[in-house]
């Protein structure tokens, strides 16, 4: 089977995708590109595809090599296989969920995807905001057991690159809401506003790639609401338009942090989820989150205490 890439065909209708969204924020958000934030997540997507191709040969080693102890085998023609194409996208996205979530739970990992979710901007130029990082936290690692079960490296990296593909356009604000079966199964981009959202209510949410089920599986799916503008960026924001404090500022943070620490918690800096620390010091999202939801329930009592006295009021 001829070496085949999915992403690089689809770059051109990317470019051509991201000039129209342009043409309709000009005209209608103008706020939904910053030109200099566009420029850093263009950066980004340029440095992530050399980043990609240094780091590829270890990973094809790595597959090449788990491959050899598959416990099933589709036969050397394992492209003519048709149903394991369907199957292993299936598989493959929901590998992409845990991948996900664990980079949005270990610091170490976080301290890479971060990068993704540092443009307080959320348009088609944001999907191209990639990390340079990436096989520093041997997420790869995540799809040996489909390796192991027989689906070829070669598979994987194909209906990776249309998973990738997928994800590009629920990058937007242009789209308010799919038809509610699209939105009952699969990512789209209010689902996916949520995901990029830093409302305490949205924190850590939507992790999917394709299939938005898992999130309802699995416990961490959040519906878009209109009762309150989504904020997109970082819990800390970046401050800066600086392109290497934006690639390596959570790096920089976790390597302080775990020099500082004491001996005994400084495994925790680089496997705890984002803003633990040993002294309570700094907000992880569940405790930001758990603050606003006490908060809210705190304002449902009120609501019910003013319904029950007015209740009780003379006519």
């Amino acid at each position: 089977m001829p070496d085949f890439s999915p992403t690089q065909y689809a770059v051109p209708a990317f470019v051509v995708l991201v000039l129209i969204e342009m043409v309709w924020a000009w005209r209608s958000r103008p706020e939904a590109y910053e030109p200099k934030d566009t420029l850093v997540s263009l950066s980004f997507g340029l440095g992530s595809t050399i980043a990609g191709a240094l780091s590829g040969g270890f990973a094809v080693f790595v597959f090449m090599t788990a491959y050899d102890y598959r416990l099933l085998d589709f036969g050397p023609e394992w492209w003519a296989v048709w149903w394991a194409w369907p199957l292993c996208f299936v598989l493959d996205d929901l590998k992409y969920y845990w991948v996900h979530r664990a980079g949005h739970r270990i610091r170490w990992m976080w301290a890479s995807h971060v990068n993704h979710h540092s443009s307080q901007h959320y348009n088609l130029s944001t999907a191209l905001r990639q990390s340079w990082t990436g096989s520093f936290t041997f997420g790869l690692l995540f799809a040996l057991p489909l390796v192991f079960l027989g689906f070829h490296p070669g598979m994987i990296a194909i209906v990776g690159g249309f998973n990738l593909i997928y994800q590009f356009w629920i990058h937007t604000e242009a789209i308010d809401r799919m038809p509610r079966w699209f939105e009952a199964v699969l990512n789209t981009p209010s689902h996916h506003r949520v995901h990029h959202a830093t409302n305490p209510r949205y924190l850590d949410r939507n992790y999917a790639g394709v299939f938005i089920i898992w999130d309802k599986m699995f416990g961490t799916f959040e519906p878009e609401t209109n009762e309150e503008d989504i904020r997109y960026g970082i819990v800390k924001q970046l401050g800066s338009f600086n392109l290497l404090w934006a690639v390596l500022h959570e790096w920089i943070g976790m390597v302080q942090d775990i020099w500082r620490a004491p001996w005994r918690h400084k495994l925790g800096y680089l496997l705890r989820e984002p803003g633990w620390t040993h002294d309570g010091s700094r907000d992880t999202s569940d405790m930001i989150r758990e603050r606003w939801q006490d908060r809210e329930s705190g304002k449902d009592r009120t609501t019910d205490q003013k319904a029950i006295a007015a209740s009780h009021e003379p006519a």
